[in-house]
C-alpha cells in the first residue's frame, strides 16, 4: 500500500516521500497517528501542491538541526553510574540517558533514536556517540562514565595505605632508636672497662 509521509520516520523516509508499506502498518499505525496519508490521486495532486511548503519546512528543519548540531558537537557528558569489580556497570548507560542529559544541558529535544552508539556502554570509561539529526546534520558527543563510589573507595584505600606506611616508618624509627641505644650502652661499657 502506498502512503505519503507527513513526518520523518526512521528507516522509512522523510516528509513528502511516497513509500510502499504493509497495509496493516499504514491502517493501524501511520494514518491514525497522522504520520502518513493514503496515496490516492487526490492526495498525490495535493502532495504536488504542498511540495513547495514541505521544501521550505524541510529547509527550516535542516537549518535548525545544523545549529543544534553545532551547539552539541564535541560536548562532553559526564554520567555517574554504579559499578562493580573491573569497572563493569550494574546495568548500562542507554541512549535515553544520553538524550535526557542533552535535553537538560541545551534545552533542546533530542530523540533517543537519533543517538547512535558503536556498542552498548556497560563499563566505566570514555565513549563516543553520534547524534544523527535531520539531513546531513550530525554531531559527536563524548560520554564519560564514572562511579563516584569507586572514587571514594580509592581515596579510602590511599588513606589506609598512607596510614600503614606511617606505622611501618614509625616501627623502623623505633628499631633504629633501640639499636642506637644498645650501641651507646655497649660503648659506655667499653669505656668503663678501658678506664679500669
Amino acid at each position: 500500500m502506498k502512503v505519503i509521509l507527513n513526518d520523518d520516520i526512521p528507516g522509512l523516509g522523510e516528509p513528502g516521500k511516497i513509500v510502499d508499506v504493509a497495509p496493516g502498518y499504514a491502517r493501524n499505525y501511520l494514518v491514525p497517528r497522522g504520520l502518513a496519508i493514503y496515496a490516492d490521486r487526490a492526495s498525490v495532486k495535493e502532495l504536488d501542491h504542498h511540495q513547495k511548503r514541505l521544501a521550505k519546512k524541510r529547509a527550516k528543519l535542516e537549518e535548525a538541526a545544523k545549529s543544534v548540531a553545532e551547539r552539541i558537537n564535541g560536548t562532553e557528558i559526564s554520567i555517574e553510574a554504579r559499578s562493580g569489580e573491573g569497572g563493569k556497570l550494574y546495568g548500562s548507560v542507554t541512549t535515553s540517558d544520553i538524550a535526557k542529559l542533552l535535553n537538560e544541558m541545551f534545552e533542546i529535544n533530542v530523540d533517543r533514536r537519533k543517538i547512535v552508539l558503536a556498542e552498548p556502554i556497560r563499563s566505566l570509561g570514555v565513549f563516543k556517540a553520534n547524534v544523527d539529526l535531520i539531513g546531513d546534520a550530525s554531531a559527536t558527543v563524548t560520554i564519560s562514565v564514572t562511579d563516584p563510589h569507586a572514587v571514594v573507595a580509592k581515596k579510602e584505600e590511599v588513606v589506609v595505605a598512607e596510614a600503614i606506611e606511617e606505622v611501618v616508618i614509625a616501627e623502623e624509627v623505633t628499631e633504629v632508636v633501640e639499636e642506637v641505644a644498645e650501641v651507646e650502652v655497649v660503648e659506655e661499657e667499653v669505656a668503663e672497662e678501658s678506664a679500669e
